[in-house]
């Protein structure tokens, strides 16, 4: 079926994870850790941290983005069981900070103007928080080119749950096979699955080549190759119906 839409996660795909996400989680801990090496050390362990070089392992539990992952491990490490007001010092700690160190992988605006270009309906799902997500695709240029947007705080959900992929489905009712969702995280391939949508694996994230590939429907390299990838989809759709 011809694609009449692409869903893109954000971090990883779109947005550096590791110059934005490491850099901004690195300062996070030490703030909530307020000087408790300890404090600080079992958040790193937690949350499967490199703090030489401010990056996260391939399965990191930080990885999803979602605070229902890493959330109750951070709260064990702090010692902290005021859980609504220290998910809130954590969402706004992040919002603040990665808006500094937001690093974009490639030039979005040329590309999303490219994929409008095409005739394509497009959206960010993200497990970041709606907010936030907001925030950065106005500094990152391409707020003005999404068609649908939403973080795990929308009301759809959180991946791999497939709500946010149907809800821009429903939205625009468009069939979840005429969608590709493209995102670096196995959260992303199995919600689209579960959506019913395509699954296009980028490399661009922490997450490992082989454990991608089990799972996606195709795997690039990163999302500056999804134009091609589409025009190659539309030739391959000619060339059967002659």
């Amino acid at each position: 079926m011809p694609f009449e839409a692409i869903l893109f996660d954000k971090d990883g795909t779109l947005v550096d994870f590791d110059r934005t996400w490491g850099a901004a989680a690195h300062e996070v801990m030490q703030t909530l850790a307020a000087g408790d090496t300890a404090a600080f050390h079992r958040l790193i362990d937690v949350s499967g941290f490199n703090a030489h070089d401010k990056s996260f392992r391939p399965h990191s539990p930080c990885l999803s983005g979602s605070l229902a992952d890493y959330g109750p491990l951070w709260a064990d490490a702090l010692g902290r069981r005021d859980l609504d007001r220290l998910y809130e010092e954590i969402g706004g700690l992040f919002r603040t900070i990665a808006l500094e160190t937001l690093t974009p992988i490639g030039d979005l605006p040329a590309l999303f103007a490219e994929l409008g270009g095409m005739g394509l309906k497009l959206g960010i799902v993200s497990n970041d928080s709606e907010k936030s997500v907001r925030l950065q695709a106005g500094l990152l240029g391409i707020a003005e080119d999404l068609d649908f947007l939403a973080g795990q705080d929308s009301g759809f959900g959180a991946k791999p749950a497939p709500g946010m992929i149907t809800a821009f489905a429903a939205s625009f009712n468009i069939a979840p096979e005429r969608i590709a969702v493209v995102g670096d995280t196995l959260a992303d391939i199995r919600a689209a699955r579960a959506a019913g949508a395509v699954a296009v694996a980028v490399l661009t994230g922490p997450a490992l080549l082989q454990d991608l590939a089990v799972e996606a429907d195709h795997v690039l390299d990163c999302a500056h190759d999804v134009p091609a990838f589409i025009r190659g989809q539309r030739a391959q759709r000619r060339s059967d119906l002659l």
